[in-house]
């Protein structure tokens, strides 16, 4: 493990914080800028005295990446899920939990009036975030067998069987076996992102690699792919962090 030390240096108005790593295979001094901060790594046969001189003439460039850094800090606080609400088919949707006076075992779990309203029965031990996510995959097979019915028809390709999963890596996939599976968190994106993922995964039934062709095809039956491309690479957080975040804050118990 490479030892880092701490170090303080002023450039211009703003007083600055770095860690020196010594590095065996680093040829030239070179400074990192993060969310976990500065940080410069110092070839070993150079000597410390080096990097104060070599920040203050990269000094224009570090403090305009430290300001990017913060604008980038600022607005993930901002899209932060409120507590109590999650994204659901693309919208930031309040999630209310309420106990029934009935004696009741069990959870419901229904939308009403845009609102995802979780009933706690008065002698349920189950998790309030387990029956939140049960319900969301059955939402999301519903709404992926619908869109993969349309796709399916068009292409006149069948799949083997059809898997709705919480995969941690993935958004679909097609197997050798024609089976399709995808990510139950896709219920939480727009319509359109869910559309072009099961467009995706049934065009593979056809063409089973990424060549042009393949492209051609989805992009004929789903004009706006590269919205949906673009929108999981930008939110792709609010699907996985973001969500786990806002299911441990729901009353009633998390998920086990």
């Amino acid at each position: 493990m490479r030892a880092a030390t701490q170090h303080r240096i002023r450039l211009g108005s703003c007083r600055v914080e770095y860690r020196v790593v010594r590095s065996k295979s680093a040829r030239k001094l070179r400074v990192r800028v993060g969310p976990s901060g500065v940080e410069v790594v110092l070839p070993t046969d150079r000597s410390g005295e080096d990097v104060p001189a070599f920040l203050n003439h990269n000094q224009m460039w570090l403090l305009d990446q430290l300001r990017r850094v913060e604008r980038l800090r600022r607005a993930r606080r901002a899209e932060r899920p409120r507590v109590g609400g999650i994204l659901f088919r693309g919208e930031q949707t309040r999630v209310r939990v309420k106990t029934t006076p009935t004696r009741a075992r069990g959870n419901l779990v229904e939308l009403v009036d845009g609102e995802i309203v979780v009933q706690r029965g008065a002698r349920s031990q189950t998790p309030t975030a387990r029956s939140l996510e049960n319900w969301l995959r059955k939402q999301a097979r519903v709404e992926i067998e619908r869109q993969l019915s349309a796709v399916a028809a068009r292409i006149r390709q069948s799949p083997g069987r059809i898997y709705v999963m919480g995969q941690r890596t993935k958004w679909g996939n097609c197997s050798a076996e024609r089976n399709l599976s995808f990510n139950w968190r896709l219920i939480l994106a727009p319509d359109f992102v869910l559309r072009y993922l099961v467009t995706h995964e049934a065009v593979h039934l056809a063409v089973p690699d990424h060549s042009a062709r393949f492209w051609l095809t989805v992009h004929s039956l789903c004009s706006e792919t590269e919205r949906a491309k673009q929108w999981l690479c930008k939110h792709q957080s609010k699907l996985t962090v973001d969500l786990e975040i806002a299911l441990r804050r729901l009353p009633g118990g998390g998920s086990q």
